[in-house]
């Protein structure tokens, strides 16, 4: 109890004290039961047991709220709910003694359960609970889809970057090699196309000189 706040400390009051008071009301009926009082013994028996019961499970739910465990919420604001109602009955059927406290326990129960810091505090229990063997650290949660550490994220980015830069570089030189092996085909063509027409300019000379010698003779 030194961990919850004031409000869920009351709460807890509250709830058992509603415990207690339908435990006294369990006993009366069964004192009545047992004096033969009751309409039937056969149901004053079932609403003894049930009483016992139930009360049994509100000092449960008292501990859970004092111990701030997160599922005694619902039960604790459950019994408020069903305190208020029986409250208000007993008021319409004059029991001013038992209805006036029912209603009172269950809007103190209400007023404590839905407070700011009882909310926080049962909301944040399973969110800050601390790992074993190391009191006063938050648990890390694991999930399968958590997010990557920014180291991570900074390796990946640089892996993508080179991956990236080695594309290119491939790419870059890869145009390079088409260039060169164009610029050496359209070299080769040229010359090749300089060397046929060179020929039969060869040729010509050798067809003069012969032409010109029957003439000297």
């Amino acid at each position: 109890m030194g961990h919850s706040p004031a409000t869920l400390r009351a709460a807890a009051v509250v709830q058992a004290a509603e415990a207690a008071l339908v435990l006294a009301a369990t006993v009366l009926a069964g004192i009545d039961t047992a004096a033969g009082q009751s309409y039937q013994t056969g149901s004053g028996i079932a609403l003894t047991v049930i009483g016992v019961a139930s009360a049994a499970v509100l000092a449960l739910v008292a501990s859970g709220l004092a111990r701030v465990r997160r599922w005694s919420r619902t039960p604790a604001l459950l019994t408020q709910l069903f305190v208020g109602i029986v409250g208000i009955y007993l008021l319409q059927a004059n029991r001013l003694d038992w209805g006036v406290l029912s209603v009172v326990l269950a809007v103190a129960g209400f007023a404590a359960l839905l407070s700011p810091p009882s909310l926080r505090a049962l909301a944040g229990r399973e969110q800050t609970r601390p790992e074993p063997g190391r009191p006063g650290q938050p648990a890390r949660s694991k999930q399968p889809g958590q997010a990557k550490q920014p180291g991570q994220a900074k390796q990946t980015g640089q892996a993508k970057q080179t991956g990236q830069a080695k594309q290119s570089g491939q790419a870059k030189q890869s145009g390079q090699a088409k260039q060169s092996g164009q610029a050496k085909q359209s070299g080769q063509a040229k010359q090749s196309g300089q060397a046929a027409r060179s020929k039969p300019a060869g040729q010509a000379r050798p067809n003069r000189r012969r032409s010109a010698r029957p003439g000297a003779e």
